[in-house]
């Protein structure tokens, strides 16, 4: 069995001290293959000699490099064109984490507006997907992706509606579920995971956040990414086989990642 974890902040300090332990975890819980999303200009060369470190490891690391919506007051805007710099001339593996936070009513909405705007071009002309973080935004969201055609990616931590959500997987989106479907009060979410065709579907940590219920209030981690993928099988009522296998497969896809067991 093989799982990759499509979203974990693992260049993060707070994984500093424990950061190779908790790769040695993730390998013995069947984690292949971790997706690091940056979130602003200044993280992106520790994140991609972290990458590097890691090129043959047991557990292999993906680096994408982005301007996240949360933090608005880091940006400016050259970082747009360090960001085609570094896209030029890395490895990427996706565009992000970008998008838009509408959830707290100050943030300025048109600023976040151009900068995921100018990563989406940004995603199309370097044929790399999207990782996207939306928040009270998916409507605008889907109407961005509308305008650009071959456009694709995921949503992290996917929280529409049913309809929002066949839209996105009918344009070539995958959606990614974590943590909080594994909550018994998260009736929407988990009819979702239920209903929802597992093509369409990733898994992810959103380390060190959004830690799975049985690790509440944790620092959480990449080998906890199993107990995800356990729950979304017993809701589907599939095997955690099949839900590893197709989710895998759909990072790959996505990615680009070598499909190729461990």
């Amino acid at each position: 069995m093989r799982l990759i974890d499509s979203h974990c902040h693992l260049d993060f300090s707070v994984f500093n001290e424990d950061r190779d332990t908790l790769l040695a975890l993730a390998h013995q819980n069947n984690v292949s293959d971790i997706v690091i999303p940056g979130v602003t200009a200044g993280t992106w060369k520790d994140l991609e000699q972290l990458c590097a470190k890691h090129r043959d490891a047991k557990v292999k690391l993906h680096a994408a490099y982005g301007l996240h919506p949360m933090f608005m007051s880091s940006h400016k805007p050259e970082d747009l064109l360090m960001l085609e710099r570094q896209l030029n001339r890395s490895e990427a593996v996706a565009v992000g984490e970008c998008g838009l936070d509408f959830f707290v009513e100050s943030h300025d909405k048109q600023h976040q507006l151009e900068y995921f705007t100018a990563q989406m071009d940004l995603a199309l002309h370097f044929q790399l997907p999207l990782i996207i973080h939306s928040r009270k935004s998916l409507d605008l969201v889907l109407k961005e992706i509308r305008l650009r055609p071959g456009l694709r990616g995921v949503i992290h931590s996917f929280s529409g509606s049913y309809q929002q959500a066949t839209q996105l997987i009918d344009l070539g989106f995958y959606l990614g579920f974590g943590g909080p479907v594994t909550y018994s009060r998260a009736n929407k979410l988990r009819r979702l995971v239920k209903d929802l065709p597992l093509e369409g579907l990733l898994l992810e940590t959103d380390a060190p956040d959004q830690s799975d219920s049985s690790h509440r209030d944790q620092r959480n981690q990449p080998s906890w990414l199993v107990d995800i993928a356990k729950v979304v099988a017993e809701l589907r009522g599939d095997s955690l086989e099949a839900v590893a296998a197709m989710t895998t497969k759909n990072s790959c896809e996505l990615f680009g990642i070598k499909n190729a067991p461990q």
